[in-house]
This record gives structure tokens, sequence and C-alpha cells, in this order.
């Protein structure tokens, strides 16, 4: 399987939703889904919703925060690959966004960087 990079760096072919999801892994999306209801305070959540196909383009299923991403909705709007791939790049949403994951600025800049 390549690799998914999402607009804001994280990399979607190694997130267990997406994984359990391709893998048809109710079990596992189940399990994703308790994690969300205790850990995250998000009663509603099912195994249904933790299906995910990754938050480029506008197909498919997408989990939890991605259908709120300000990064994403920008990066659809602008429609860029990724945000590695913006002349913007790296804006003050991804700044914030970096100081919580900065295994994504790392994997946004070494696209950049083969730009």
């Amino acid at each position: 399987m390549s690799k998914i990079i999402a607009y804001c760096g994280l990399v979607c072919s190694d997130c267990p939703a997406y994984v359990a999801t391709q893998t048809d892994d109710w079990h596992a999306l189940e399990q994703l889904a308790a994690k969300a209801r205790e850990e995250f305070n998000v009663p509603d959540a099912t195994a249904e919703s933790a299906r995910c196909d990754g938050c480029l383009g506008d197909d498919g299923h997408k989990c939890g925060y991605c259908f709120e991403c300000a990064i994403r909705a920008c990066g659809v709007e602008r429609g860029v690959v990724n945000c590695a791939h913006c002349d913007e790049y790296a804006c003050d949403k991804l700044e914030g966004f970096f100081s919580a994951a900065p295994d994504a600025r790392g994997t946004l800049d070494e696209v950049r960087r083969s730009l």
C-alpha cells in the first residue's frame, strides 16, 4: 500500500482507523469507538463512525474530526495534494497543529523538499 499523506502531514495509511476500514476489521473499529467514548468523551462513537478512507478528497468515509478540520477544508478549497504543495506553507493553522503533532511537520517538510 502506498503512503497516503493527509493535508496536515499525518499519514492516513498508518492510522488504525484507516487500516481497520481497509481490512474491514469491525472488531478494531469498535475498539477505536470505545476509546473515543472513554478517552475523548465522544459518547455516540460507533464502529461505523470510526470508519475512514483517509481525509483526501470528498469520497469515502471520514472519521472523527476530519469533517470539521480547518486544515483539511483549506486544502480541499485550494486543491492541493497536501499542505506541502501550498504556496503559503507553513501557515498559522499548520503551525498550531504542529505543536501537537511534530511528526506531521517532518512529513510535510520531507514532501516539500522533494517538490
